[in-house]
């Protein structure tokens, strides 16, 4: 069966307002299909929805980062999953695992020559409030490199190299 009618029966609880349903379909599809990475990719993406809407835990943090992971596993090539991921473990404010996936992430745009995208530029801010929580001087030396990188990705978010956006700021004006 492709992996279109696989998802169709989800896909379309999900537009009838049945985001409950659609999981639940989709966990059992994840046991049928073990091997199918959209299945697990999808439950994930469901799951974290329902979590965000309801603004709690309704379906365990960890249950959804193994569908993650295991999609990531099946598809290691997929730009769209990791970059999922990873904001995923940054919500959950896993910022090492988070930075760590979204430099996996930057590298494989940058290996199809895509520069710096919204996924990075969004991350770059979210990777500097999640630190503010932690630490809201950000003097900690353990979030410099992160907070480094997320200056990186902001500057190329906008079109800049680190290093003109360095000239253009040491400007006089």
């Amino acid at each position: 069966m492709s992996d279109d009618k696989v998802l169709q029966g989800p896909i379309e609880k999900l537009r009838n307002g049945d985001l409950d349903g659609a999981i639940a379909e989709l966990d059992d599809l994840m046991s049928v299909h073990k091997t199918n990475a959209e299945v697990h990719h999808m439950y994930a993406e469901f799951a974290n929805m329902k979590n965000t809407e309801a603004q709690d835990d309704v379906i365990p943090g960890g249950k959804i980062m193994m569908a993650y992971k295991k999609a990531m596993q099946m598809d290691e090539e997929n730009v769209e999953y990791i970059g999922d991921f990873a904001t995923f473990a940054l919500e959950c404010r896993r910022i090492p695992v988070a930075v760590k996936e979204f430099q996996r992430y930057a590298r494989r745009l940058e290996i199809e020559d895509i520069p710096v995208d919204e996924v990075l530029f969004n991350a770059s801010r979210n990777i500097v409030d999640a630190i503010e929580v932690m630490d809201p001087t950000k003097q900690n030396p353990m979030v410099q490199p992160w907070l480094k990188q997320a200056l990186i990705w902001s500057v190329g978010g906008l079109g800049y190299s680190p290093a003109d956006a360095i000239e253009m700021l040491s400007r006089e004006e």
